[in-house]
This record gives C-alpha cells, sequence and structure tokens, in this order.
C-alpha cells in the first residue's frame, strides 16, 4: 500500500518539534522508512537530532538524495491562531499547523515518494534521506553533522534535492539553484562618557556610529550577475541603552546583515567592513571593534542535467516550467552544495512562519507526484 504524504504531513505536524526538540518526527520517519527497507542511523550532535536513511548500497555510483527538516520555529501567541498549532486540522483544502509548510509536508512527499519508489521499482542504485531538526536554529549541528557522519562512514550522494518551499505562486512556478551568501557584523563603537552641556570633556560614538551606518548602507556592492540580485546591506539595529538626555554615553553598538552574490566572499566583505570602520574611527576619534559571523556563502549550481531533470519533471506533472532562481533566505542547501550538486524544490513557500500557518492537500500530493517522476527518470 503507498504512503499517503498528506496523513504523513499530518502525523509530522503533530510532533512538536520546535528547535531543537525532536517532538517524535524523527522517530516516526524512522520507522516509517525501516518497514521500507531503508538503513536508518541517527547522527545526533550535540543534543541536536538527525536521521540518516539509506536504501540500497553504500557507494553505489548512482546515489540519489533528499534532505530536509522537521524542526519547526516556535507557536508564538497560541491564542491568535484559529487552529492548534500542533493539531494538524483539514478544512478546506488546507491542512493547518506549524511546520505544515515549512517544511513537514516537503518531507512527507520526499519520504513518501522514496518509499513507494523502492517497493514498486526497485532500482539499480540508493537513495539517500538525510533529515534534521536544527534547520530553524544555528544548524550548525543539522545537516553538517549529517554530512560529516556521512564522510566518516563512506556515504555520498551523486546529486541532491532540498525540499524546502521554493515557489512564490503556484507548485512548480520556481526551482532554487543557488543562494546568496549571509553574514552578520556587530560593531561597538566606544567614546567617553560626559555631560552633554560640556562637550570639550566627552567624545560621543553617536556621530561615528551614525556615518559608518550612513557609509556602509549607502555603498554600492555590485550591480548583481547573471545568476544573482545586487547584493544588500542592511543596517538592522543601533543600540545604546542611553536613557539620560542630558548624558553623553560612552559607546554604542551597531548591526549590519549582508546578503551577498558570488561577487564577494565572507572574507572580502570583512576586509571591506574593517577598513570602512578603521576610517571612520580614525576620522572621529572613536575606538570601533568588529565580530563577524557568517551564516554562509554564496553558491550557484549552474543550470544542467540536474535541474533540467527536476525542471522536466515539474513540468510533466504540473503543466509550469519553472523558472530557475537563486533569490530567497539561506536553506541547507549551503552545506549540501559542498559534498554534491544541489538543487531545491518543494511547495509554495509564502505561508511558511505566519500564525495558522497552512498547506495545501492538493500540492501535497502534487510534490509527491513530482519528486516520484524525479526517482522514475533518474534511476531509467
Amino acid at each position: 500500500m503507498s504512503v499517503d504524504p498528506v496523513r504523513l504531513t499530518a502525523d509530522l505536524v503533530r510532533c512538536p518539534s520546535v528547535t531543537p526538540e525532536e517532538g517524535g518526527a524523527l522517530q516516526l520517519l524512522e520507522a516509517l522508512l525501516s518497514d521500507a527497507g531503508f538503513e536508518c542511523r541517527r547522527a545526533d550532535r550535540n543534543g541536536i537530532p538527525n536521521l540518516f536513511a539509506r536504501w540500497g548500497a553504500k557507494g553505489h555510483p548512482k546515489t540519489f538524495g533528499f534532505n530536509g527538516h522537521t524542526d519547526v520555529v516556535p507557536v508564538g501567541d497560541t491564542a491568535a491562531w484559529t487552529h492548534p498549532p500542533f493539531g494538524a486540522e483539514v478544512e478546506g483544502d488546507w491542512l493547518y499547523g506549524r511546520g505544515a509548510t515549512d517544511m513537514k509536508s516537503g518531507v512527507a512527499a520526499f519520504a513518501a515518494a522514496a518509499a513507494d519508489f523502492v517497493a514498486a521499482t526497485p532500482p539499480d542504485g540508493a537513495i539517500i534521506l538525510t533529515i534534521t531538526g536544527d534547520e530553524e536554529g544555528s544548524s550548525t549541528d543539522g545537516t553538517p553533522a549529517l554530512l560529516d557522519h556521512m564522510a566518516d562512514t563512506g556515504e555520498a550522494m551523486d546529486v541532491c534535492i532540498v525540499g524546502e518551499p521554493t515557489c512564490p505562486e503556484t507548485l512548480g512556478d520556481m526551482v532554487k539553484i543557488g543562494r546568496r551568501g549571509s553574514m552578520t557584523a556587530y560593531f561597538r563603537v566606544r567614546g567617553k562618557q560626559g555631560h552633554s552641556a560640556y562637550l570639550h570633556k566627552a567624545l560621543n560614538p553617536m556621530p561615528a556610529v551614525a556615518l559608518l551606518a550612513h557609509r556602509l548602507s549607502s555603498h554600492v556592492l555590485d550591480e548583481g550577475t547573471d545568476a544573482f540580485d545586487p547584493s544588500t546591506l542592511s543596517v538592522t539595529t543601533i543600540d545604546t541603552g542611553n536613557s539620560a538626555s542630558n548624558v553623553i554615553p560612552a559607546e554604542t553598538r551597531m548591526t549590519a546583515n549582508i546578503r551577498f552574490n558570488d561577487t564577494h566572499t565572507s572574507a572580502s566583505l570583512t576586509d571591506w567592513l574593517r577598513s570602512e570602520a578603521d576610517r571612520v574611527a580614525a576620522e572621529t576619534g572613536t575606538a570601533i571593534t568588529m565580530e563577524t559571523q557568517v551564516s554562509g556563502e554564496a553558491f550557484l549550481t549552474p543550470p544542467g542535467p540536474l535541474s533540467d531533470l527536476v525542471s522536466r519533471a515539474i513540468e510533466a506533472e504540473t503543466g509550469q516550467k519553472p523558472v530557475l532562481s537563486t533569490t530567497g533566505g539561506t536553506s541547507d542547501a549551503r552545506w549540501v552544495r559542498s559534498h554534491c550538486p544541489v538543487v531545491e524544490f518543494g511547495l509554495v513557500g509564502h505561508r511558511m512562519h505566519e500564525v495558522d500557518e497552512r498547506v495545501s492537500i492538493a500540492d501535497i500530493e502534487g510534490l509527491k507526484r513530482v519528486y516520484s517522476r524525479i526517482l522514475a527518470e533518474y534511476f531509467a
């Protein structure tokens, strides 16, 4: 009997797997995949739950991979929901619940497609599923831990689909073939505290941080590339914590986030940020320190056999020819890209993380059909 991806989605939604809680989601998938003949192993690290599952021989030269996550963002105000966040209630064509869109439905669709495929037409090859409980968090002990586990045990994927929501409006309208890089810079600007009536005895860090914010945010990083939109920098907060109107503060802090294309690396951007901060410090007499946190580098899987395969399957099942895009934020594809060619394809994503998050039942079924067709053609 085939695996119903809608029922599986509902079962997963009922698991309260807010990062880093496993909530029973990976246990449920491990039981299902084990029954389907997959060899399953946990690859937990630092309290983060991760599941590795393979059908077929280890090291087979034709190994197809899927990647996804079962952890979800917090519910927020439960009273604002019209359906229980972990109730998986159905109303009309919609299944409601936290993670219904991002991305328990995607995991359910590829797990159901893989289980049914190996049962009906056992391929000459292997299928690997890597499913983490740490995508919505820092992710450093999620998919990276799974990839480290694979390297340690001699496992490898030839190609991989990450099942994140990728479609802006309708199922099949977009495939992600890359992502911009993301990094955050934290600045600390120090002056000298004093009375606002005696400027000559103080050094105000506020003009310095305003100057730095202006120079960074007004700088044109690039004009974009054939595959990527222009890189962007956003000053996201300036924090001083000064409640007294007659006191010049000793220091203030500023945070800036950069989304960058493959014209840059995090290292080259760090050098530029440091030089701008040093210049402002020299001009204003303040002391400026900086720390950076890199979420991922920009990457691109050039259009080719993998994106062609996925696009053909989408068009055959949905009638739509998808746009190949690099828009959006980061995903775990940023980790997989160092292991094998990777693209992302999943459901419509504009309701993810919302109150009353919901997913179209018809789209879950359609996504399973697309994944099934991809497997059939890959192993044909």
